[in-house]
């Protein structure tokens, strides 16, 4: 599909494959103008690229979207990401930014820079000018404390950022410990990025899903193609690709994601060293999840068991839609020792297929926990 961002959400919508809505054309209009901004802003030649002294261009304002989960954000930053060509771009989710921006605000540390956050800020600016960050959330005070530094840095460096989020600018890190350190970040926000609220009256994802049944079973034929076609209607029959999500330096392959949706076959999920830090990490990456095949789980299952209610819980904590396949009803999925343990999974399963529950806030947001161990045990 060609041309702007614009232009490809006007397509959609006349293929049906999407409903027009006014605050999603408002959002593709000013993402519209920015990739039009970005189109005309002069490329340096290589004298004033030598010449550390040459002035430099004027910085093109960045664009911050927010609005509640299943509005359509990530369709929209993934319509700006494709059609922008010529600038040296990079989208990365905010909290994998953000790990990366630790790791090098502790290697200028140990290089003894006097400014580190500065350093770190200009070490992730090379070979960079269009950056686009997904699900801008502030939950943690080491983050807090260092983004604003970080951005400033990335905006003097004449790096444009794009950033999704489902808070508004004045709202971010709002209760967090030490929060009058962290306001200047929203003025920085103000100043350098133009504010796009995307406050459809519609939820997208809950729309999409009216009358699907969330909850299949058995695990049959019949149950995974209807997987597949709520896949197709989350994602307006993208196909998807592979992703990879990082968690403490590990991996962890999505085989299937589009438009803030994933798709794992049940294996993958639960029956991987996997901990919570890695199902939170999941939990943050996406709006809606799908899982093929959960079994019923024995007494010789217990790890996987455990896995499973680890990973319901991260879910339904960040309001993450569950859509599965499974051998059995919530309440008799599990029949190893100790069934009471399991009740309150069961529980969650249930209450998730719900109309009230999808219409739940995706949030998007770490919950905080120490570090867990991902081995078998885990």
């Amino acid at each position: 599909m060609r041309g702007g961002p614009k232009q490809k959400y006007e397509a959609l919508v006349d293929a049906g494959e999407i409903d027009f809505d006014p605050a999603q054309a408002d959002a593709a209009n000013a993402l519209q103008a920015l990739q039009d901004r970005l189109a005309k802003r002069p490329e340096p030649s290589l004298i004033d690229r030598l010449n550390p002294f040459a002035k430099k261009p004027d910085p093109i304002p960045g664009l911050y979207i927010w609005g509640p989960v299943g509005r359509g954000k990530t369709m929209l930053m993934n319509l700006f990401f494709e059609s922008v060509h010529g600038e040296k771009k990079r989208r990365v989710h905010f909290q994998e930014f953000m790990s990366e921006a630790h790791d090098e605000i502790e290697k200028a540390r140990q290089r003894s820079e006097q400014q580190a956050v500065r350093a770190a800020a200009s070490e992730l600016a090379k070979n960079l000018t269009l950056l686009c960050l997904d699900e801008l959330e502030i939950t943690d005070i080491a983050d807090a404390m260092v983004v604003g530094r970080l951005f400033r840095t990335l905006f003097d460096k004449n790096v444009t950022i794009v950033a999704t989020s489902n808070t508004a600018p004045k709202d971010l890190y709002k209760g967090g410990l030490n929060r009058q350190l962290f306001l200047p970040f929203i003025e920085v926000i103000r100043k350098r990025m133009e504010v796009q609220p995307l406050e459809s009256e519609k939820d997208y994802r809950l729309e999409r899903l009216a009358g699907s049944d969330l909850y299949l079973t058995p695990a049959d034929e019949a149950a995974r193609a209807s997987l597949d076609k709520s896949w197709q209607k989350l994602t307006g029959r993208q196909e998807g690709e592979e992703e990879t999500l990082t968690v403490k330096g590990r991996e962890i392959r999505v085989p299937q994601a589009a438009l803030g949706v994933a798709r794992f076959p049940f294996g993958d999920l639960c029956e991987q060293p996997l901990g919570p830090l890695d199902y939170q990490r999941i939990a943050r990456s996406y709006h809606t999840v799908i899982v093929d095949g959960i079994p019923v789980l024995g007494p010789e299952q217990q790890n996987v068991a455990r896995r499973l209610t680890t990973l319901v819980d991260a879910l339904y904590d960040h309001g993450v839609g569950l859509i599965a396949s499974a051998e059995a009803s919530p309440d008799s999925l599990y029949q190893g020792h100790n069934p009471d343990s399991f009740a309150r999974t069961a529980s969650r399963l249930m209450e998730m297929r719900s109309v009230d529950y999808l219409k739940s806030r995706h949030t998007g947001l770490e919950v905080e926990t120490a570090e867990q161990p991902t081995s078998e045990d885990a």
